[in-house]
């Protein structure tokens, strides 16, 4: 099980909020200490604005590399998403091999998955979809060992089973990716170092070269937490506002046999 995000303790909001006040609080203080350093002539300004530069650059990798994390995820579970679809919709077609009744029970049973599938998206639902398609699971390999014992030796079983396995291995694969496969604390904890250490020794050099303070500075802040936004965002698909489209489990749904 992967360390826990940000957003297993803070909602979307708040994320923002405390980002905002820390990245924002550490430019003020590296201003101030600046000013401080200034006033007592101890700071030479020649080399900071190449390590401004280079901490700049580094924060920008670290952003990048989390980033990468975050899509990656992102664009697995829309990937899986598909592979259920083609899944289902194998095992579906598949069924036709089992004899009545169990033929019919089964795919009554498939488009009742289906319609649970689709429910995992919705918000606050997901540990019910859960909790639902692994009853359906249940009910499906119970139908699949009654007409497997009847015919051991059916190629044509046999392939509707291999489909119904695949169904119940994807379930898993998207039940871990969803719940447990996040960025792990040690990451968010090093990305907010590094930016308040970044942005801080920003506020710093323009501490100790006497500069004015900028409404620039903000919009710089306010970017970086967006950013932070965004990668919360793709890491959590159970809060957030991005999520994988559903299109696809609907449409499978619709050209399903009607009961």
């Amino acid at each position: 099980m992967a360390q826990a995000g940000p957003l297993d303790y803070l909602s979307l909001g708040w994320l923002f909020v405390a980002t905002f006040v820390i990245v924002l609080a550490a430019v003020e203080g590296g201003y101030r200490l600046g000013c401080y350093r200034r006033r007592v002539g101890s700071e030479q300004e020649a080399s900071l604005g190449t390590i401004v530069g280079g901490t700049l650059a580094l924060l920008a990798f670290v952003l990048a590399f989390t980033f990468g994390l975050a899509a990656a995820r992102y664009d697995a579970r829309r990937e899986l998403l598909q592979q259920e679809v083609n899944a289902i919709g194998t095992a579906y077609l598949r069924a036709g091999f089992a004899p009545e009744p169990r033929r019919g029970e089964i795919r009554a049973l498939l488009r009742e998955y289906v319609d649970a599938r689709v429910e995992w998206s919705a918000p606050g639902r997901l540990e019910t979809a859960i909790r639902r398609s692994e009853d359906l699971h249940r009910r499906l390999w119970s139908q699949a060992e009654s007409i497997g014992n009847k015919a051991p030796d059916s190629v044509l079983i046999s392939l509707f089973v291999q489909a119904l396995n695949e169904v119940i291995d994807l379930h898993a694969k998207r039940k871990t990716l969803t719940l447990w496969a996040h960025i792990p604390a040690t990451i968010w904890v090093a990305l907010y170092v590094v930016a308040m250490l970044t942005l801080g020794t920003m506020g710093y050099h323009a501490g100790v070269v006497g500069a004015n303070r900028s409404l620039a500075g903000v919009a710089l802040v306010l970017s970086f937490t967006v950013i932070m936004l965004l990668i919360a965002d793709l890491d959590h698909p159970r809060k957030g506002l991005l999520r994988v489209n559903q299109q696809a489990l609907i449409d499978l749904r619709g050209s399903l046999d009607a009961p």
